[in-house]
């Protein structure tokens, strides 16, 4: 997986960093196929109370967002992955269905034979 991290218009300390990439890296337990992930650090206008992580994660045919505020830039993060992990369940989920779909149509196009002929 790729990682990608920016923190706008600010320098963050190395254990928001470090933490940041810990979490995103958590994400492989749930989805495999994850292609690259964004992590966006930054303040919501000019208030610096309000600290907002936005999380992107690229999986095949897909981009699942989250965007968390909090006072905190380690409970945004949190706040964010635990979107992420909700949203990856269903993605897979949603993959599955597709999948079963898909072999239900090629076992009904399938024909069947029925003939009974035993040699």
């Amino acid at each position: 997986m790729d990682i990608h991290f920016t923190a706008r218009r600010f320098k963050p300390h190395q254990d928001i960093r470090d933490h940041a990439l810990t979490a995103l890296k958590k994400l492989d337990k749930h989805y495999d196929g994850i292609v690259r992930s964004d992590i966006i650090l930054s303040y919501e206008g000019k208030d610096p109370s309000v600290k907002v992580a936005e999380v992107k994660v690229h999986v095949l045919n897909a981009v699942l967002t989250a965007k968390e505020k909090s006072k905190e830039f380690h409970k945004s993060i949190d706040m964010s992955i635990d979107k992420i992990e909700r949203q990856l369940g269903k993605h897979k989920a949603k993959k599955i269905m597709k999948n079963k779909k898909t072999l239900r149509k090629v076992k009904e196009k399938t024909p069947v034979d029925v003939s009974g002929d035993d040699e």
